[in-house]
């Protein structure tokens, strides 16, 4: 069952609810850009391959780029960067949609799509590295982070419900275009939000040139994210290629809104209440448990029992997003709190990325259920990493 009474705690306070909602807008993007370049993309050259590569190129524009701009906010603060990020972002993006059109497939619109990555406004780090300054009390934090690894899986209901409906009766163009305007307009917003006002920059004794990353605790735990992710990235070019199979493309943001909406449930589920199993090893057993349902994605049927299973393969992922988060929180230092996270989210965007220009190899060769299999390979392998992780008392 989910009580909402952990919720209830946290949102009584006034400026947290400020922030979330101020967040919320900036963050839009998060779920509509990757699947709208993807379907931009592959509108204009017709090509998966080529697609999945553009889309990888946005993502690990925004995971190589992310631990320098967490390492600035952690020793200057995040006000220079979300501003940079509020005109650089809509920027690179509408001049993507501009190459696409004149030349598509090109190194010209692959480092437009890495800028646009590169640009992203790192609001979701600021968040985590705002939470973990306000709450100490572990459950706290614990539902603090459920609660924003739901409202990134509501924006993924929300964001390719969007892009849908922007396909249906527009195109990819409008979708694009979409995550820009919000970009531009939520971070500007996030820029006056409590958690900037009340930002705590921690004193740095000494530089250290690898930051969070000389600790072998932490590295360990980005492989798993590494390899997890690269699940994620299988399974949504796995789900486009599948909508685009039956004749309805728009049904991609469809199947992706109801594995989210799952992924929602489950992560409201996790944080209601406390459990009983350390955390790496509920770690792995979530990893566990994506993978069965990532399998199952893979079997023939029809597309009502296509969306049963993506909303059930859905369910732990919030729950697992969460759980990572708290292994950056307990592992990684005041210091380096920022940069830690963009790290986190660094192995898990160059995962996604990396499974998705997989997936589109795979699609070419073998289609859609291929990259489903796959997916499963890597959740059940990260999970037994996990199994490993070792993580302070």
């Amino acid at each position: 069952m989910i009580s909402l009474d952990r919720y209830a705690a946290l949102l009584a306070h006034p400026e947290l609810r400020s922030t979330v909602l101020a967040s919320v807008i900036g963050r839009l993007p998060i779920g509509v850009t990757g699947l709208s370049i993807l379907l931009l993309v592959q509108g204009a050259s017709g090509s998966f391959a080529a697609a999945g590569a553009m889309t990888a190129a946005y993502i690990i524009g925004l995971a190589c780029v992310a631990p320098l701009l967490g390492r600035i906010i952690d020793r200057s603060g995040p006000q220079g960067v979300l501003a940079f990020s509020a005109l650089a972002f809509p920027s690179t993006l509408c001049a993507l949609v501009l190459a696409t059109h004149i030349a598509p497939n090109t190194w010209l619109s692959a480092v437009l799509a890495f800028a646009a990555g590169a640009s992203f406004p790192p609001i979701t780090v600021c968040m985590r590295t705002f939470l973990r300054q306000q709450f100490r009390e572990e459950s706290l934090l614990g539902a603090a982070y459920s609660l924003e690894s739901v409202l990134i899986e509501l924006i993924f209901i929300v964001g390719p419900m969007l892009v849908a409906f922007l396909i249906a009766v527009a195109s990819a163009d409008a979708a694009v275009l979409l995550a820009a305007v919000c970009g531009a307009s939520g971070t500007l917003l996030f820029l006056r939000s409590p958690a900037l006002a009340h930002w705590r920059t921690e004193p740095h004794a000494a530089a250290s040139l690898l930051g969070p990353l000389a600790g072998h605790r932490f590295t360990a735990l980005l492989a798993v994210v590494l390899g997890y992710a690269s699940a994620f990235g299988l399974v949504e070019i796995g789900i486009t290629a599948y909508a685009s199979a039956r004749g309805l493309p728009a049904l991609a943001g469809v199947l992706l809104a109801l594995m989210s909406a799952g992924s929602a449930i489950g992560g409201l589920a996790y944080g209601s209440r406390s459990w009983a199993p350390p955390l790496t090893r509920q770690f792995a057993i979530a990893l566990g448990l994506m993978g069965f349902g990532m399998a199952l994605l893979a079997l023939p049927g029809n597309v009502w029992s296509f969306a049963i299973l993506s909303f059930v393969a859905g369910i732990v992922m919030a729950p697992a997003l969460t759980m990572q988060a708290m292994l950056v929180a307990r592992i990684a230092s005041s210091r380096h709190a920022t940069e830690a996270f963009t790290w986190s989210s660094t192995a898990l965007l160059s995962g996604v990325g990396a499974g998705m220009a997989l997936g589109g190899w795979l699609i070419e060769r073998w289609g859609w259920s291929a990259t489903f299999v796959a997916a499963s390979v890597a959740a059940f392998s990260s999970g037994a990493l996990a199994m490993r992780l070792r993580v302070p008392r």
